[in-house]
């Protein structure tokens, strides 16, 4: 017959083993359940400027038509702008968006929309005649045909890269889609601020793009549960 000091020994080591086993699964659980780490944010704000004239900015974007918006579908300058993390290796499924481009008074509205690699844009007409929405782009080559007010075509985007957007019965209209190859990307609000949540700790080269003129980059570090800031400026006005 087993004492009772040697019944209580054996009670207090098996809480001990249970307490650690405890532990373990607590810490290991994010893992278990296919979590990424805690990660950082991006916050600040893009400022557009004046550019000196005749000074011409590299861009990765070939020149668009000639583009005048009425004032009825004319958006915010900064409505064009793109700030995203540049040549990033994003793991596991990239998230699908949908996302629309409408055909608004000869224009297309929004002219900039940035969206992951799979996703899919909407067209829909809404003027009173025929549009045909098309694209020679590397990166998204398609012709969607002719089709009247009240109707929409879709089109989905399976590689990354620039795609600028025509219609081959209104030469002024054009509009530009980014197909990116991982979700950190954000449109600024119209004063310029932006925030981009969930960055995986590290060091990044942060873009402002524009349609017009390209990229301005800043090297940027991210830390875990901290925000980063930084200020970026696109030269989009010419100097009077």
């Amino acid at each position: 017959m087993q004492s009772g000091a040697g019944s209580v020994e054996r009670v207090q080591q098996l809480r001990a083993v249970t307490g650690t086993l405890a532990v373990v699964i607590t810490l290991s659980a994010p893992l278990l359940r296919g979590q990424a780490p805690v990660g950082g944010s991006i916050g600040g704000r893009v400022k557009l400027t004046a550019r000196a004239k005749g000074v011409a900015l590299p861009t990765n974007a070939y020149s668009p038509r000639n583009v005048s918006l009425p004032p009825s579908t004319s958006l915010p300058e900064m409505r064009n702008v793109v700030v995203y993390l540049k040549n990033v290796a994003y793991r596991g499924a990239l998230p699908a968006m949908r996302r629309q481009i409408r055909q608004e008074h000869e224009s297309f509205v929004p002219r900039v929309v940035a969206i992951t690699r799979g996703s899919t844009i909407d067209f829909p007409n809404g003027d009173p005649f025929f549009h045909n929405v098309f694209s020679l782009s590397g990166a998204g080559t398609f012709d969607l045909g002719r089709y009247p007010d009240g109707q929409s075509r879709t089109r989905q985007f399976t590689k990354p890269g620039l795609v600028k957007v025509y219609c081959h019965i209104h030469s002024q209209m054009s509009a530009t889609i980014l197909v990116l190859e991982h979700p950190y990307f954000v449109t600024p609000d119209d004063d310029g601020g932006f925030v981009m949540p969930q960055v995986p700790p590290g060091q990044y080269t942060l873009v402002a793009w524009h349609e017009r003129v390209g990229e301005q980059s800043s090297r940027i570090s991210v830390q875990a549960g901290e925000t980063s800031t930084v200020e970026l400026k696109l030269p989009v006005m010419d100097k009077p």
